[in-house]
């Protein structure tokens, strides 16, 4: 082959790899589209419209008569957030709600749970988590009214029918102990969640890894310890990012249940205020200015929250690519 033949055939093998390349990048993008659109459309146009709401002085009162007395108001809204007397106690009350909430049952329960039902007979382990995804797959609706029919005041409340029966005192449930049942309430859902992760990615666990920890001596204890957990960090970082994501935002069940209360602000969280102030103004007027502002703070926490875990749990080690070593 001359010369000139051979740089002409490699040509044509460039120009076929460059087709084939942009032939498989153009596949994946098309792949991807569909996705890419419903994340711009639901996702990144709400986020720029909140944001601009953030700095406008927009509520119902000028929206509904005249929307060109919507006026820029700057940071003002974010200056009145900041300055708010009741702002402080509802942002310590979203860290105690999304840290026992997430700490007790959203990754520790949830944890124990699929180790249990992963180490018992199977048919059982199955039915034992059937029951724990109840929560989950009721309409939050109904599941709030079963709570509350159990914890309501005597004679309507089933716990009170029995403390009636006992001779015992009868309490307000819910009035006296809101915390413990805004926490319990959310917990079972969030648990149900982790617990089909775990299950999962402990099944997919080789099994010859286990068995081979078995041989060596080591105790189901130290099997989990040793073996089991480290397995499974990316799940475990998933759940709990996730997880911290969805109760910072979540309130419907909070809503349905105590509506903030009782009281001024007791059980009230950020996520909760924001749909109050924008949308369910007890004054009738709903701030969607100031709501959005409130919408837009809780935005950047849980960016700032995803990164600390992703800086925590070493993600782009669990993305990277195996390495090969060659001899």
């Amino acid at each position: 082959m001359s010369a000139s033949q051979f740089a002409s055939a490699s040509q044509v093998q460039a120009k076929r790899s460059r087709r084939n390349a942009l032939r498989s990048y153009l596949g994946a993008y098309g792949f991807m589209a569909p996705a890419g659109v419903l994340v711009v459309i639901f996702f990144l146009i709400p986020v720029a419209i909140i944001l601009y709401l953030s700095v406008t002085n927009l509520a119902s009162s000028n929206f509904t008569s005249d929307l060109a007395k919507m006026e820029y108001i700057g940071l003002r809204n974010y200056e009145t957030l900041l300055n708010d007397q009741f702002a402080r106690k509802i942002f310590f009350n979203t860290i105690f709600y999304v840290l026992f909430t997430l700490s007790i049952f959203n990754v520790s329960l949830a944890l124990i749970v699929s180790l249990l039902t992963t180490h018992i007979d199977r048919g059982a382990g199955f039915v034992f988590r059937a029951l724990w995804i109840l929560p989950r797959i009721t309409s939050p609706v109904v599941y709030i009214l079963i709570w509350k029919r159990m914890m309501a005041e005597a004679p309507f409340g089933i716990l009170n029918q029995f403390n009636d029966w006992l001779g015992t005192p009868t309490y307000n449930y819910i009035a006296t102990n809101p915390w413990v049942f805004v926490v319990v309430v959310n917990g079972f859902i969030g648990l149900s969640f982790g617990m089909i992760i775990f299950t999962s990615a402990i099944e997919s666990i080789p099994k010859d890894l286990l068995n081979a920890s078995l041989v060596d001596g080591s105790s189901k204890l130290q099997r989990i310890r040793y073996v089991i957990l480290p397995l499974i960090r990316w799940p475990l970082l998933f759940v709990f990012t996730y997880q911290t994501l969805s109760l910072l935002t979540s309130f419907v069940e909070i809503q349905l249940l105590t509506d903030g209360g009782p009281g001024l602000y007791r059980t009230e969280v950020w996520s909760l205020t924001a749909y109050h102030r924008a949308l369910s103004n007890y004054f009738g007027n709903a701030q969607w200015g100031y709501g959005s502002a409130f919408a837009v703070l809780l935005v950047l926490i849980g960016v700032v929250l995803a990164v600390i875990y992703m800086r925590v749990f070493r993600f782009d080690e669990l993305v990277a690519e195996p390495r090969v070593e060659t001899l």
